[in-house]
């Protein structure tokens, strides 16, 4: 029986993912999503669009669950961090699909929702 740690990790570890929808923040359809895991930590990088540079670091929360901390640099050299609550899903086509709560700890004020895909392997980068 595998954990709740390792079924996330399947799911993420060494994938990349695209925003699905993001409308109050930062990332948007420029921005690609690199995640790692190692038994129930995460970690992972981000950037393009209004992103020059990100880092995401977290935790396997649940069976299905996860949380981060984040910071980026944009590019207007804002410096900002953040936290989000997110939970991992299939779509119909077997991609993985995360969807988060977050909200802004440092540089901006404000929060909400947003949801990212999987990029298949195919797809251009």
């Amino acid at each position: 029986m595998q954990t709740s740690s390792s079924n996330i990790g399947d799911r993420l570890h060494n994938r990349h993912f695209v925003v699905a929808n993001n409308t109050q923040g930062l990332s948007g359809s420029g921005t690609l999503f690199h995640y790692q895991v190692e038994g129930d930590a995460i970690s992972g990088t981000y950037h393009g669009g209004r992103i020059r540079l990100g880092h995401q670091v977290g935790r396997v929360t649940g069976h299905n669950s996860i949380e981060l901390l984040y910071q980026c640099l944009t590019t207007e050299g804002e410096l900002l961090a953040g936290w989000s609550r997110g939970r991992v899903g299939i779509d119909k086509a077997g991609r993985t699909t995360l969807a988060f709560e977050w909200g802004w700890l440092s540089g901006a004020t404000g929060g909400g929702t947003s949801s990212y895909i999987e990029l298949e392997a195919s797809e251009p980068r």
